[in-house]
C-alpha cells in the first residue's frame, strides 16, 4: 500500500531529479574534472554519494511514513462550553479536533499539527569536438543546479524560522490574520505555542542533538494532542 505514494507525480518528478543530480555530477563533472580514478575523485565521489544517501534515505522517510490521525476518543475537555466545542469540529470529518490539527484533502483526515514543504566559473581547454555539446549541458545543468540551490537554502531558512517559533505553515498565515485583528482592537497577540527558541527546538527535533539530523528519531515526540503552551511556562 504505502508502494502506491511513489506513483504520485511529484513524488516521481523529486525522486527522477534527484537521480539525475547524482548521476551527472558524478559520471560527468566528476570524472570529466578530477577522474574516478584518482584520490580526489574517488574522496569527492565518496562524500557526495555519502550525503546524496542521506537525502534519499530522509525523502524515503517522509513519502513512506504515515503522518497519523486523530485518535478516534479523542474529546474536547469538559470546560468548554456547547459553543466553544462545536468550533473546534471539523467541517469535512464531523469530529471533534485537537489543537493545530488541520484537515487534508489528499489525506481526507485530519492531521495532527499539519505542516504545509555559490556560481562558480571554470575555463578549461574544451575538446573540439565534444565542446560545444558540453558547454550547453553544462550551462543548463549549472543553471538548473543553482535554482535547486536557492529554493533549497529557501525552504531551509524559513523552516529554521517555523522551528524557532514553534509553529506550522498554516499556523504562520493563521497567526499573521490574529495578529491584524488584535492590532485592529488595540490589543498585542503572540503565538501560543512559542516558549522560546531553545525550548521550541528541543520540542521539534528533541533534546539530544546528536539525533537532530536523524529523520526517524521520533521517540521524543508525545501523543500530537496536547501541547505545552506560553500560558503554562509564564
Amino acid at each position: 500500500m504505502k508502494g502506491k505514494r511513489f506513483l504520485s507525480v511529484p513524488v516521481l518528478a523529486v525522486f527522477l531529479l534527484m537521480l539525475f543530480v547524482y548521476y551527472s555530477s558524478i559520471f560527468v563533472f566528476l570524472q570529466d574534472w578530477l577522474g574516478l580514478q584518482s584520490s580526489p575523485g574517488t574522496l569527492n565521489a565518496f562524500l557526495f554519494s555519502l550525503f546524496a544517501s542521506l537525502s534519499l534515505f530522509s525523502f524515503f522517510s517522509c513519502v513512506l511514513t504515515d503522518p497519523g490521525h486523530v485518535p478516534s476518543s479523542y474529546a474536547p475537555d469538559v470546560e468548554f462550553s456547547k459553543d466553544n466545542a462545536e468550533q473546534k469540529k471539523c467541517d469535512k470529518c464531523f469530529a471533534y479536533k485537537p489543537p493545530r490539527t488541520h484537515h487534508c484533502r489528499v489525506c481526507r483526515r485530519c492531521i495532527l499539527k499539519m505542516i504545509i514543504f555559490m556560481s562558480c566559473v571554470f575555463q578549461k581547454d574544451w575538446d573540439p569536438i565534444k565542446g560545444s555539446s558540453l558547454k550547453i549541458f553544462y550551462v543548463l545543468y549549472g543553471t538548473m543546479v543553482v535554482g535547486l540551490t536557492i529554493t533549497l537554502l529557501t525552504l531551509f531558512g524559513w523552516h529554521v524560522y517555523l522551528i524557532l517559533h514553534n509553529m506550522t505553515t498554516i499556523e504562520y498565515y493563521e497567526g499573521n490574520r490574529a495578529k491584524w485583528l488584535a492590532m485592529k482592537s488595540g490589543q498585542s497577540y503572540r503565538h501560543p505555542f512559542n516558549i522560546g527558541a531553545y525550548k521550541n527546538i528541543t520540542l521539534v527535533l528533541g533534546p539530544n542533538m546528536l539525533k537532530w539530523l536523524c529523520p526517524t528519531a521520533v521517540s521524543h515526540l508525545k501523543d500530537g494532542v496536547s501541547f505545552p503552551t506560553l500560558r503554562d511556562n509564564s
